[in-house]
């Protein structure tokens, strides 16, 4: 029995139904703000440095770990305070959040110096990569009359929504915005429903390289579960659904990702007695993850909302895993039945419903021919999920927005 009631069926994301597009002519010159810098499995705002625009991107990032693969301009905020500066941050953090909602904004030398660094890189607009980091940089690229942009992922829009003072921030940051991108409906619903909407807002998934996410040799019986070992995953649920789905299957579980539950589950893995058909790999790098992809059959993820309110918005690993054939299986949970239709592509149980993802999953390796499920998966990705297109569509609604 699922301990959530079942969500109205979600809408599958439109078909892209354009070829990847050719670079702009006159491209336009992005800041891209993160939290951090460089993050290896940040794949998704990787991708915007290295390639929006052509790639003529700088870089504003909280922090950085002396890591630079791209070799961008880059601005560091978190430096240093002078020491007027230190002792006007208890009046700039008070000052922000009464006007502004947020004491995270820039004051001081660190203002005028990310001010000088946008101007002397001619930036003509900021993409702010998650809601909090838009937070950072709205009010600034407003004062210096620079377009702001945020892009939503997670987090941002569901356990952040529980912070009264969070909500407050975020609705007093939209009129700054000149638009808005969510990875799925769901979270744009999400921020609606406490009050945070915006006139320009589309719904733009991370997506995938299909060219080089494809299927290849499929193993008979294989399965894998990608991401981080915490609770909104609930790799404890997989691992106890697919120990009973396999007694009397040929059938092989691969867990890739690290994170506080990989020990507890390593121990119930051999409590369940499935110690030797399931395998723990800790994290890996992404070439080598796209590798298991190719060749797995079956992608199992049974997302939850955590306990703390924090849920998916459009999980990367299943675009990558649709893009690679993979048949998946996962809940009815966050944006993921915008991608995986019922029946088709994958299969939909409800949240923390584990003998459903047992009953299934053990269907679906009774199933003889899974060919067809296979192909509509990769079907799915290179119409709707190409990273490619998607770059253009935020291209597209940037340029549209500033010049229009």
């Amino acid at each position: 029995m699922s301990h959530r009631g079942t969500p109205p069926r979600r809408l599958l994301l439109p078909r892209l139904d354009l070829p990847a597009p050719a670079p702009y002519e006159d491209p336009m010159r992005t800041a891209i703000a993160t939290s951090d810098y460089f993050v290896l499995g940040e794949t998704f705002i990787n991708r915007h440095i290295e390639h929006i625009f052509g790639g003529d991107t700088v870089v504003i990032a909280g922090r950085h770990n002396g890591q630079d693969p791209y070799g961008k301009p880059l601005f560091v905020r978190r430096a240093p305070l002078s020491p007027r500066d230190r002792l006007s941050a208890p009046f700039a953090a008070l000052t922000g959040a009464a006007l502004h909602g947020t004491s995270r904004l820039p004051f001081g030398d660190n203002r005028r110096h990310l001010a000088e660094f946008l101007r002397a890189q001619k930036v003509e607009a900021i993409l702010a990569e998650f809601g909090t980091q838009a937070l950072v940089v709205a009010k600034l690229g407003n004062d210096l009359g620079i377009p702001v942009f945020s892009y939503w992922r997670g987090t941002d829009a569901s356990r952040a929504l529980r912070s009264r003072q969070r909500v407050r921030s975020y609705r007093l940051m939209m009129p700054r915005l000149a638009g808005i991108f969510s990875v799925s409906q769901f979270l744009l619903d999400n921020l609606a429903a406490h009050g945070v909407t915006h006139p320009n807002a589309h719904v733009v998934p991370s997506g995938v390289d299909v060219r080089r996410f494809a299927p290849a040799e499929k193993v008979r019986g294989s399965c894998l579960a990608v991401g981080r070992m915490v609770e909104k995953k609930a790799p404890q649920v997989t691992l106890r659904a697919f120990s009973a789905a396999a007694k009397g299957r040929e059938a092989h579980l691969t867990f890739i990702g690290d994170g506080p539950l990989l020990e507890p589950c390593r121990a119930l893995a051999t409590e369940l007695g499935v110690g030797d058909r399931v395998t723990f790999t800790g994290a890996l790098p992404h070439d080598s993850v796209r590798d298991h992809l190719t060749r797995t059959e079956i992608f199992l993820q049974h997302s939850v909302t955590a306990k703390d309110g924090n849920t998916e918005g459009l999980p990367t690993a299943i675009q990558e895993a649709l893009a690679c054939g993979c048949i998946t299986l996962s809940t009815r949970h966050a944006g993921i039945p915008e991608a995986v239709e019922d029946g088709v592509n994958g299969l939909l149980v409800d949240e923390w419903d584990e003998a459903g993802f047992a009953e299934r999953l053990g269907a679906l390796l009774d199933t003889a021919d899974r060919s067809a499920m296979s192909r509509a998966a990769r079907e799915t990705a290179v119409a709707r999920f190409d990273n490619a297109a998607l770059i253009g569509r935020v291209e597209a609604v940037m340029c549209d927005t500033v010049n229009g």
